[in-house]
């Protein structure tokens, strides 16, 4: 279906039209302000936001507590560079160490950062610590990952929109299909110095794999003397109903991102054992902005928020609500559903409609979503929201399925 633009958004799209690379193909709303789980455009019309900036807005748009940190922070420092150390510095990354359970924490600012600096870890621990010999180490990764889009990570991507036409790529990883232990463990050598993956792969649709999947990887993972790498970036800090995605499996490395900026400012951090971060020396890698003071203290309002226990509690009982109500749509518009807690994949039956024409039908009626993958949809609101407000989008949804 075509939506229809008014006189107000026509010149925002136009103008982005004209001046930004295309890299994006976004819905035909110019959004301008945001409150909780609802975001207003130009027109002042609301949408009830069910993608939550991938996760990235967890805890909603414009959270009081959030807020007020970056607004405190704001009036005494923003930035120092890690030249120097800042008062927030310390207790960020001991808060988020004791958040993970791990040791030490390395902050940086995006996602694939923090996917990046995770890779140079593994493979520096591999040679000082494993002993692989130089320049030999190997990664075993998943088929449908999605870990960032650098040039290293899309080296071992299968996606062809992600990787054609970046060549060459980066050697060292070895690909095999998410969910197959088997396989995972068959890839696995005397390079090998990690097992990344994601413990639900969001951008290849919300897809959760078997219950003995992860258990497997960590067990493999410990007889072998391989880390287990768990990128945790749109699955991690709370969105699956638990603190991280990959729990009761602990990992020996945590990668975070997203959420930790609080939807403000972009916060990323890598947290493991003395044992593995600590092969890290001065100046053999760093960031600038990373762990910059506003980050930090953003970051630590999040950690707050996240040591409560409201939202991933929130997020598995509003989410089994969800949940209910999708796969009742099974057979009536939709062909599967897959996700835990407040984060659903959603496939819409192709004889109906795309994707992309799903999410433009639900524009139309006050719902934002995001599609992938030809006719499947990604569902991920903010972690406070209702259950009324998700029979808002449901009901919208099962409008569009009918239509």
């Amino acid at each position: 279906m075509t939506t229809a633009v008014s006189s107000s958004t026509g010149p925002f799209l136009d103008q982005a039209e004209r001046w930004t690379a295309h890299n994006y193909h976004p819905l035909p709303v110019v959004i301008a302000s945001g409150e909780g789980a609802w975001v207003t455009d130009v027109d002042g019309r609301r949408y009830l936001d069910c993608l939550a900036g991938y996760s990235a807005l967890n805890f909603g748009h414009r959270h009081p507590a959030l807020i007020a940190a970056a607004h405190a922070q704001l009036d005494r420092i923003t930035l120092t560079s890690r030249a120097f150390v800042h008062d927030q510095f310390g207790p960020f990354c001991e808060e988020l160490a004791a958040l993970c359970g791990k040791d030490l924490v390395l902050p940086m600012n995006t996602g694939a950062e923090a996917v990046e600096t995770a890779i140079k870890v593994a493979r520096k621990w591999g040679y000082k610590v494993k002993g692989v010999p130089d320049g030999q180490a190997t990664i075993v990764v998943a088929a449908d990952n999605f870990h960032g889009r650098t040039t290293t990570i899309i080296s071992f991507s299968t996606d062809p929109d992600a990787r054609a036409d970046y060549g060459p790529y980066t050697p060292g990883f070895r690909i095999v299909p998410y969910g197959d232990l088997d396989a995972l463990t068959s890839a696995i050598d005397d390079t090998t110095v990690a097992v990344l993956i994601e413990p639900i792969q969001g951008e290849a649709g919300v897809l959760v794999p078997p219950p003995d999947y992860l258990p497997g990887v960590r067990a493999v993972c410990t007889s072998r003397d391989v880390l287990f790498i768990a990128d945790e970036v749109q699955s991690g800090l709370g969105r699956t109903g638990s603190t991280f995605a990959s729990s009761p499996v602990v990992p020996d490395m945590y990668v975070l991102g997203k959420a930790l900026g609080g939807g403000i400012v972009p916060v990323s951090a890598v947290a493991a054992s003395h044992d593995i971060l600590g092969v890290l020396r001065p100046g053999e890698h760093g960031s600038t902005f990373g762990g910059n003071p506003l980050a930090c203290a953003v970051a630590r309002a999040v950690i707050a928020l996240l040591n409560t226990g409201e939202f991933q509690a929130n997020a598995r009982t509003v989410g089994a609500h969800l949940h209910e109500r999708l796969n009742a749509l099974v057979g009536h518009g939709l062909t599967a559903v897959r996700g835990r807690g407040l984060w659903a994949g959603i496939d819409i039956d192709p004889a109906l409609m795309t994707g992309r024409q799903a999410c433009e039908a639900l524009l139309a009626r006050g719902v934002l979503a995001k599609d992938t993958h030809g006719s499947t949809l990604r569902l991920a609101p903010p972690l406070h929201v209702t259950a009324e407000e998700v029979d808002v989008a449901v009901d919208a949804l099962q409008a569009v399925l009918k239509s």
